[in-house]
């Protein structure tokens, strides 16, 4: 075993020590990269598309059972659009429940990645509403459609490169 030499290789090492779910998915073969461990102890973990579901399922079957967060941002024109989940792990008799948040990057030219709904089904109105806003687009999602913008608006409002138009002809309300 290597010993870190630098400061930065000491805290990359202690990272990694400190991430337990993180070393539970390498350790069963789920790829993904440790971004950090927040300020209030919680691992930040980045998962590629493609892996999604499984890697879901594999958090799922290690006990985090509630998606307390879905919710997207953009990092700004021309770069990606991220796809944020926060989960929990609910259990009796525990009072500081263990956390983990994933992120995943789609460019913002194929802005789409499976839905856990199937998962989580709190995913629901979460991965609609981050779809509206944003434009991410979950595939296999049962009911994906607008929840906050009238369905014929054109664009996605939260995206940082989006042009508000001058004015939003109303429609008859039936």
């Amino acid at each position: 075993m290597k010993t870190p030499e630098s400061g930065s290789d000491q805290a990359s090492a202690a990272l990694v020590e400190q991430a337990k779910v993180s070393r539970w998915l390498t350790d069963n073969g789920f790829g993904h990269e440790l971004l950090e461990i927040d300020d209030l102890g919680v691992e930040v973990l980045k998962v590629d598309r493609e892996v999604l579901v499984p890697f879901s399922m594999a958090l799922y079957a290690y006990g985090f059972n509630y998606l307390q967060c879905q919710c997207g941002y953009d990092e700004g024109p021309g770069k990606a659009l991220v796809s944020v989940y926060h989960l929990i792990k609910v259990a009796d008799g525990v009072r500081q429940p263990q956390e983990v948040r994933f992120k995943v990057f789609v460019p913002r030219e194929d802005p789409r990645l499976p839905s856990v709904y199937w998962i989580w089904k709190a995913a629901d109105w979460q991965e609609r509403e981050t779809y509206d806003m944003y434009g991410l687009v979950y595939e296999g999602h049962p009911n994906l459609k607008r929840i906050l913008m009238p369905e014929d608006w054109v664009g996605w409002p939260l995206r940082k490169d989006y042009v508000s138009p001058d004015f939003y002809e109303l429609q008859e309300a039936y």
